[in-house]
């Protein structure tokens, strides 16, 4: 099962159920050496597949744009660039799903969540106080916060980067689809816009 999202013209998600094991996914990437380098790391099965599924992922929607996928690489701060492309990407997974976002212009970042209890216990170091007022402890609502933050965070893409200080969502009604995020650092802000979706595991957030 496999669903794609077109955000708008420049931006598009795939979000795909795994269903192969290992050994399928493994077969139909060719991985270059710092990518299987990369895997290799992994020593958890489910971690591994799911580390494969995202390849898979973004592979089929570049070819799907009529290009050529060549991988992926990282840059110092552990973000991934295609190969030989300026489209930017980002990945997420989670039990049984991978997810990929591929931009045409800018930065981009994308997270998958189902919506779970555990989300109460990071509250205090993961929303600012105006932010835990309007979740009021709502499990829809910590999720949102939780899977909108972390795709700021693979958006911007760079370390020292606190999810309760530097990144902020604005006051969101329950059906809403459309958030609006902030990063503010020191020497650094900006607006961004995210999108959130209920798909697939429980939540799909997109923010660019």
């Amino acid at each position: 099962m496999t669903f794609r999202v077109d955000i708008h013209s420049d931006c598009i998600v795939s979000l795909r159920a795994i269903t192969e094991d290992e050994p399928t996914l493994r077969h139909a990437l060719s991985l270059t050496i710092s990518e299987q380098e990369d895997l290799a790391t992994i020593t958890h099965p489910a971690q591994r597949i799911e580390w494969l599924a995202c390849r898979i992922a973004i592979r089929q929607l570049v070819e799907a744009e009529g290009m050529v996928y060549s991988g992926l690489q990282k840059d110092e701060f552990g973000k991934p660039h295609l190969i030989n492309s300026p489209w930017h990407v980002s990945l997420s997974h989670t039990i049984g799903w991978a997810a990929a976002v591929l931009h045409r212009s800018r930065p981009v970042g994308i997270d998958i969540e189902p919506i779970r209890d555990q989300f109460r216990r990071v509250v205090p170091r993961v929303l600012s106080d105006s932010e835990i007022a309007h979740a009021a402890g709502d499990p829809n609502r910590l999720a949102v916060y939780w899977c909108a933050k972390e795709a700021l965070y693979k958006l911007y893409g760079k370390r020292q980067l606190t999810f309760r200080e530097h990144l902020h969502i604005e006051p969101f009604s329950d059906e809403e689809d459309r958030l609006v995020g902030h990063v503010r650092l020191p020497n650094h802000e900006e607006q961004l816009v995210i999108r959130c979706f209920r798909i697939g595991p429980g939540l799909l957030a997109v923010a660019f």
